[in-house]
This record gives C-alpha cells, sequence and structure tokens, in this order.
C-alpha cells in the first residue's frame, strides 16, 4: 500500500466519523522555543491547554515534521529520520478512552478491501500506563487482547505531558510483534521487535513542577478530557510495504535507486555507502518539504538546518563517487514521489528548485575553497603531532568560507581529528555579539508567557484599526518585564493591554503603529504593538503623564501621517510582488517582506541578479498600476476558498481557518494578508525602486521608496546628476557618454603606470644578477625592492634574475616588498640549485614566518606574504641563513 493511500485512508476513516479534516500547519513553527513543528498535536496546542476555544469538536490531520536532534544519527540506523508525518485524531471534550481505543483498533485490523489497513491482530499488543485500569478494560472489551498481550509501564514510557504545568494523562500504545529475528520474546526496551506504531494520549489530569518524564505531581482532573493521537505515517508505511526500515518506502528509496544509477555503487553492499544514500534520500526529501513551506537556505535557525541537510545529501553524493550537480537528478525524483500527498509541490517546483540549485551552486564553489584550506589545516595539526583542529581554524572555515561547523567535524572525524568546538563556539559568540549587539531591542519579549496568558483569559482584544485610527477603550491590564502589575508611573516603560485598539501589531513583515493615548491626566507614547500571544494586542508604551492603571478609560489615537505612509508602503510591497510576477514570471515569488512608512524591501525566489533593463521594467510596471487607481479591497473566507480563488499566501505563515484576502486590480494582485492599505492604488503615490540583491542562495531582495519618501529620493539624484553636470560641464543627458569615458581614460592611464613601474623593477635585473652573495658555493640575490611593487612584478623580477644568471653555478633568488602595508617576497632557483636539493618552497615559508604569514609553491619558484614589514630584512636573511645550513649540513 503506497504511503499516500495510507494517508488518504486514515483521513477518509475519520472524516467519516465527524472528525474535521484540518490541513497541516507549516513546517516553521510558530512557537518561539521551536524551529519546526515536532508533533501532529502542535497546531492543537491553544485547544488543548484552554486558550482558545475549538471550532470543531472533533478533528483529523497529518502533520508534517521536522526532527533535527537526530541529524547527525540519519542513516547510521534504520530509523532515524529528519522530516516524517503523523497522522493524529483529536477529540477537545467529545469523546474519550474508549471511542479512542475503538478507532484505532477497527482502522488498524479491518480488512484493507474495506477501507483499513488488515494488520494480523494476533501480533498487536497494547501498552499501558500502569496504574490505568480502566484502559486494560477497554483493550480486553473492545479488541478481546488477553492480559499477556498488554504491556504495564511507567510514567516515563506512557504517561504524556508538554514538559511543563499544565495538560497532561496517560498512553496506551500499539505495537506489532516483527518476530525473533528482530530481538528477544517480551523485551519491550529494544523497540526493534515490539515496535510501537500508533500512540493514544488521554489528556485527563493537570501536572505540577518538575523536571524530566516522570517524577512530577498530577495535581487534579481537566475539567474537559481530551483525546490526542500519533500515529507514524512512515512506521505504517514499511510496516505494510513489506520493507524493514523507512528509507525503503516508496516515498523515500526511489532517491536512493536514482542516486545507485548515478554513483555506480549498489545500496545493500556496504555499510559506510549505505550510510551516506540514506543520508541522501533522507536529506533531500526533507529539503523539498522545507523549500516548498518557504524555508531558504540561510546561516540562522530554520534556514541553517535547510542548508546543513541540503549540503550533507550534496556532500554525501561526492563520497559516493559523484562529483557533478546532484539535486538537478534527485530533487525531481522526490517530487514525484511526495506530489502524491501535497499536490501544491509541483505547482511551487520552479521555486522550489531554483533554491535548491542555488544553494548547491554555491556549497560546490565553497567546497573546493574550503577543502584545501580544510587539508593544510589537517596537515599542519598532524605534523604538530595534535590530534584537535584548532576552534579558531574551524571559525576560519565557517566565517571565510561557509563550511558549517558540523560538516568541519564530520571531515575531521575522516581523518581522525577531532575539533575544538567550544572554541569555536566562543568565537562565534563573540561575532554574534558584536554583530547584533542591538538587534531586536524592541522585541526584548519574555520567554515566560504566563502573564499574557493571564490578560488573554480575561477576553480578546478587538482591533477596530481597519475602520478607524482613533477609539474609546478601556485597560484592560499592564505588564512590566511580563509580569502583571497594578500600576506604574511616569517615566516608566511598560506594556499595555486594551479592550480594544486601533493600533495595529506588528506582523506580515508591516511594523506597529506609533501613537498616543490619553486619559485623565494620562498621556503614554506608544512605542510598539505586538501580539506575543494569539488573541491579545500588547501596546509597548512610555508614560509621559499620570498614573496608569487597570479600568482606566482612555482614547487611543494612531499617528495618522505614520498610518497613511505605512498603507502606501505595504500597498507597494503587494505592487511590486505582482509586478515583479508579472516581469519575470509565477515562480518569483514572495518568501518575506518588511515595510515601514515610505519603504519597502521584497525577498523574492529567483537566482540571479536583475540587470538595469529588467529594474526598470518592473518598476515602471508597477508604477503603471499605482496610475491606474486600481481598486484595493479587503474580505474573509476559508483558507481552502482563498487557495481556489488563487490567492498567494506566504510561505511559513500559520493562517487561521478564516483568512483575509487583500485585492488591488482584482486577480492581478491577490494575497492573504492581514495588514493594514490604501484605498485606491493611486495612494501609493511615487514608487522608486532603489536596489535589488542577493539575500541567500535562490533569494533576491528588491528595495524601494513609497510616497513623499520616493520625491525626496528622486529629488536627491536630481540634485547629484546635477552637480555633476556642472562638475564635469556637461549636459545631464551626456552624463552617461562623459563618465565612461573618464573611465576608460581612468583605466588606461593606470595600465601605462603598470607598464612604467615594471619597467622601471625590470630595470634592477641586470645589476643585481651581476652582484650575486656567494653562500657556500651558491649564488644568492637577496633584494627588497621599492614599496608597492605588486607580486606579479616581484615575480617577474625574481625570474629575469635567475635567467640572467643561468645554470653554471647554483643560483637563488630571493625578492621582497611591501605593498599596502603587507609584505610579499618570491623566491626562484634554477636547475642546479634544484639539483643541491634546494626547494623554493621549504625556503619561501622560511621567509614568510619573518613576515608573520605563510607562502609555498613549486620547488623552482614560491610565493609567500605576511602582515609583519617590520620582518622584511630578518626574511631575506633567514633565507641566506638557511641555505647554507642545508648546503653545509
Amino acid at each position: 500500500m503506497e504511503t499516500s493511500e495510507i494517508r488518504r485512508r486514515f483521513l477518509q476513516y475519520f472524516e467519516d466519523r465527524g472528525h474535521t479534516v484540518v490541513p497541516s500547519a507549516p513546517l516553521p513553527s510558530p512557537d518561539p522555543n521551536l524551529l519546526f513543528n515536532v508533533a501532529g498535536m502542535a497546531q492543537f496546542v491553544p485547544y488543548f491547554v484552554g486558550q482558545q476555544t475549538p471550532p470543531y469538536p472533533r478533528a483529523t490531520s497529518v502533520q508534517k515534521c521536522v526532527r533535527t536532534l537526530d541529524i547527525d544519527e540519519v542513516g547510521k540506523t534504520t530509523r532515524h529520520g529528519t522530516f516524517f508525518q503523523m497522522n493524529g485524531n483529536f477529540s477537545f471534550g467529545d469523546y474519550f478512552k474508549e471511542k479512542a481505543i475503538e478507532y484505532a483498533w477497527e482502522l488498524v485490523t479491518k480488512p484493507q478491501h474495506e477501507g483499513g489497513y488488515g494488520f494480523d491482530e494476533s501480533v498487536l499488543y497494547a501498552s499501558v500506563y500502569y496504574e490505568d485500569d480502566e484502559a486494560i478494560d477497554i483493550w480486553k472489551r473492545v479488541a478481546g487482547l488477553p492480559d499477556d498481550r498488554i504491556v504495564r509501564l511507567g510514567m516515563k514510557d506512557n504517561f504524556w505531558s508538554m514538559g511543563i504545568p499544565g495538560p497532561c494523562g496517560p498512553c496506551s500504545e500499539i505495537l506489532i510483534d516483527r518476530g525473533p529475528e528482530f530481538g528477544a520474546d517480551r523485551d519491550w526496551e529494544a523497540g526493534d521487535r515490539y515496535l510501537e506504531f500508533w500512540n493514544l494520549v488521554f489528556m485527563q489530569n493537570i501536572r505540577g513542577e518538575g523536571g524530566g518524564k516522570e517524577g512530577y505531581p498530577i495535581l487534579g482532573e481537566l475539567p474537559k478530557k481530551n483525546i490526542d493521537t500519533g500515529l507514524g505515517l512512515e512506521r505504517v508505511a514499511y510496516l505494510l510495504q513489506g520493507v524493514d526500515n523507512m528509507y525503503e518506502i516508496d516515498e523515500i528509496y526511489p532517491v536512493i535507486e536514482r542516486a545507485s544509477e548515478l554513483t555506480g555503487r549498489k545500496y545493500g553492499s556496504e555499510h559506510e555507502d549505505d550510510i551516506r544514500f540514506r543520508v541522501v534520500a533522507d536529506h533531500v526529501r526533507s529539503a523539498l518539504m522545507l523549500i516548498g513551506d518557504g524555508v531558504t537556505p540561510g546561516n540562522e535557525q530554520g534556514g541553517y538546518v535547510l542548508r546543513r541537510l541540503l549540503r550533507r545529501a550534496i556532500r554525501s553524493m561526492r563520497l559516493l563517487g559523484y562529483e557533478d550537480p546532484s539535486l538537478v537528478e534527485l530533487l525531481p525524483v522526490s517530487l514525484e514521489q511526495m506530489k502524491k500527498s501535497y499536490p501544491e509541490l509541483e505547482t511551487d517546483f520552479g521555486r522550489i528548485s531554483q533554491v535548491a540549485y542555488a544553494e548547491e551552486e554555491a556549497f560546490r564553489r565553497t567546497l573546493t575553497a574550503g577543502t584545501t584550506i580544510f587539508d593544510v589545516a589537517v596537515r599542519e595539526t598532524k605534523a604538530s603531532g595534535a590530534h584537535q583542529l584548532e576552534g579558531a581554524k574551524a571559525f576560519q572555515l565557517h566565517d571565510t568560507y561557509g563550511f558549517p561547523i558540523d560538516l568541519t567535524v564530520e571531515m575531521a572525524a575522516e581523518q581522525g581529528l577531532n575539533v575544538d568546538t567550544e572554541g569555536f563556539k566562543s568565537l562565534m559568540k563573540e561575532q554574534r555579539e558584536r554583530a547584533k549587539a542591538d538587534a531586536r531591542a524592541k522585541k526584548a519579549g519574555h520567554a515566560d508567557t504566563s502573564g499574557y496568558r493571564e490578560l488573554r483569559d480575561k477576553g480578546v482584544t478587538e482591533f477596530t484599526g481597519y475602520q478607524e485610527l482613533s477609539t474609546d477603550s478601556q485597560v484592560r491590564g499592564l505588564l512590566r518585564e511580563g509580569a502583571v502589575a497594578e500600576f506604574a508611573e511616569q517615566g516608566e516603560t511598560v506594556e499595555v493591554v486594551l479592550e480594544k485598539t486601533p493600533f495595529y501589531a506588528e506582523s506580515g513583515g508591516q511594523i506597529a503603529d506609533e501613537g498616543l493615548i490619553v486619559g485623565d491626566g494620562l498621556r503614554l507614547k506608544v512605542l510598539d504593538v505586538q501580539r506575543p500571544v494569539k488573541g491579545l494586542i500588547v501596546h509597548r508604551v512610555e508614560i509621559l503623564e499620570g498614573v496608569l492603571r487597570p479600568g482606566t478609560d482612555v482614547h487611543a489615537q494612531v499617528d495618522h501621517e505614520w498610518r497613511v505612509s505605512a498603507c502606501q508602503a505595504h500597498s507597494g510591497t503587494h505592487v511590486v510582488h505582482a509586478a515583479l510576477r508579472q516581469v519575470l514570471g509565477p515562480n518569483a515569488l514572495q518568501s518575506g517582506s518588511y515595510n515601514k512608512p515610505g519603504y519597502l524591501r521584497l525577498d523574492f525566489a529567483w537566482t540571479s541578479a536583475l540587470d538595469p533593463a529588467t529594474r526598470s521594467e518592473i518598476e515602471e510596471v508597477a508604477n503603471l498600476a499605482v496610475r491606474q487607481d486600481l481598486p484595493v479591497s479587503a474580505q474573509y473566507m476559508t483558507l481552502p476558498e482563498a487557495r481556489e480563488w488563487g490567492a498567494l499566501a506566504l510561505f511559513g505563515e500559520t493562517y487561521d481557518e478564516q483568512v483575509r484576502v487583500v485585492e488591488i486590480g482584482g486577480p492581478w494582485s491577490r494575497e492573504l494578508c492581514g495588514g493594514t492599505h490604501v484605498k485606491h492604488s493611486s495612494q501609493v503615490g511615487a514608487l522608486a525602486v532603489t536596489g535589488e540583491s542577493s539575500v541567500g542562495a535562490g533569494v533576491r531582495r528588491i528595495e524601494a521608496f513609497v510616497g513623499m519618501e520616493a520625491l525626496h529620493y528622486l529629488g536627491r539624484e536630481r540634485a547629484l546628476v546635477r552637480l555633476l553636470s556642472e562638475n564635469l560641464k556637461t549636459r545631464p543627458e551626456e552624463l552617461p557618454a562623459k563618465v565612461a569615458d573618464l573611465a576608460e581614460r581612468l583605466r588606461t592611464a593606470e595600465k601605462e603606470l603598470e607598464r612604467m613601474r615594471a619597467a622601471q623593477v625590470l630595470q634592477a635585473g641586470a645589476e643585481l644578477a651581476s652582484n650575486p652573495r656567494d653562500v657556500f658555493g651558491v649564488q644568492f640575490v637577496g633584494h627588497r625592492a621599492p614599496d608597492g611593487v605588486n607580486g606579479g612584478d616581484l615575480r617577474k623580477l625574481a625570474l629575469d634574475v635567475r635567467g640572467r644568471m643561468g645554470n653554471e653555478k647554483p643560483v637563488v633568488v630571493a625578492v621582497l616588498s611591501v605593498n599596502d602595508g603587507k609584505p610579499g617576497v618570491v623566491i626562484a632557483l634554477n636547475d642546479t640549485a634544484r639539483e643541491w636539493r634546494l626547494k623554493a618552497g621549504d625556503l619561501v615559508r622560511i621567509a614568510a614566518e619573518k613576515l608573520g604569514g605563510r607562502g609555498g609553491g613549486k620547488d623552482d619558484v614560491a610565493q609567500g606574504g605576511g602582515t609583519d614589514p617590520a620582518g622584511a630584512d630578518d626574511a631575506l636573511s633567514a633565507v641566506e641563513h638557511a641555505i647554507g645550513h642545508q648546503v653545509t649540513g
């Protein structure tokens, strides 16, 4: 049975039994403590913990998940993978243990021709929490299981909680006996013979403080008992498909087959190769799904995980012997399997493949440059007798050549070395602290959200900002450093929650509104507005006058000019996005945005820079749309309706069942968006594209000013053109030709200066060749050229002097210069000197050490440099001494 069919049957079964089918949430998690969703119940947490009222009494879903902790174990065992799918059925106070067990047992054991999975009942077991006699009784009645096929396990194995105080409850698992070839009889700990594939969580209790999976107190029972189940889709697939592990199921194994064809290696014949094949198959599928949900490769958080997965897959293919680009061969194979369950992947494959292939191209360049440096570092480490690569070297590989630390550790292990990861982390921390000293200062949120949740329990904040810029309201509560407070005084900066507010909270790329909140003797300046928990709008305010207390009547007023400019920027972002898609095609999809009054930037999927003509065309299309005075409207509908209508969703965003669709000119621009907008496109005003750049593999960024800021920008450009025209004494329209002429004349002059400098340097060749020093029979020329001579000219001089001196006697020529404060040295030997076993590479390293650097090259010519000009004279003396030592030694 194909994995897609297992998935379909699960959803159909529970839909037929009154469950609402809920689409999977995107892989990126909205929880700030998690990168990705790791459990099927993730999107239902607000219902389980009582933050929100569920819109349906029972639900079912197949949740996309990514587990990052086991990346290093992927391929080494047959049980670890990164991307996986969790089938689940959920009850929010509707049904409980008996119905959950009944549903699970029926679906698992019902014959396949009747829509079930057709598992043999005789090999199925149930595990239960050891005190849960109720569950044991149900298993006996519903499934007819005897006592010897019901296993009592402790809190560690069969009791679930979120790891913090809150809902919890006993679990019951369905296990299958795979037979004696997978382990000993009744060995529940090994996990290979008695494989758990469906976990039923009976959420009925409230737990207290305590760490770990056991030992915390149970405080009582929930007022409503809930059901949360998780059936591992990949596990069921390999059980039903008759294969031994998840890598061999229909959604994954075709990638292994294609990798085997490309590399000429056979899967199953050699352990190390098998590990690499599994890494490739797992990581290619995971990357496909992550990019599909809007993650792009980067150096932080989820982007770093994706980059690491892609690079491990690419490098594994190289270790298997395949040097050519591999993702172009493997990603389409994974698509063919995954699109059966996720057809949107095929629709979006143009963008997905662009991102992936660009990352591979970048990594291939990285490997070429970084591997050379890595090899040198390994040789030096081993030569010194050490067994650990320095943290500074690992940091250099990461910072300069883009090598993830995991890759360095992996490659070092292959060479029998460890890596000083603590030293690396210390350097990384220093770099981050320098780079992000003031980053996200205004977001300094609190890890503990209990204060926000306490205020959220008093009700949802009503947002009135779509209809008005001011409203009368009442202070529902205030927080100081995340904790609920009773009052705050003049001069303090605190957070305020109102019953209703016109202030837009930062989201969807649009920054928060600014303005004032005033009351009787009270004046607050709004600095920021956020939504720390769903349904709650929190204002960070500076108290300019008065004492702030809960229950105070206030008037909230958004800064009118601020909002107008913000609307111009947000609507301008939609206009630019539509213009991009019109000019470049449908694959130029937005992958992130930021807009504030007068300014916008938009990240989009694209692999190459836009030429000036294309940028101008995009700008023209956008301004034509503004000029056409297109109507701007917003309406609410269900998410499926919005998708069917063709509305574009921002990748990685989590949407409610009801979504807001913003249109500009009908279908020309139709996007899911919660931001504030103008009423007609003409209100955006002027739109000036100011820049376009790369922000990562397969992602470009376009920036623009709108409204008055665009006019100010164009005014500055006009003033600059006028100034240049006056200084160059030419008309504005003739400026490009005039500047091009000046640049060409400058290049010609620089080439002439270069020729004259080289000729001047070479003039010294004859004199140097005629006056060598005799060093125990070796004719040595040591010369410090004038400052400013570059490495190329030094090399020409050394070769010229060597050529003039012939081969009758051994000749060593060492020439040195300091250029831009950095010394460089070139050493050239004739054939006779090399017969005397002298080597240019050895000598240049000696010189470079005195210069505070390094060098290398061939036996006849070598080059080096450093950072210490003061060592120049010592460097030439050291070379002369080394010649004498080697000749006489």
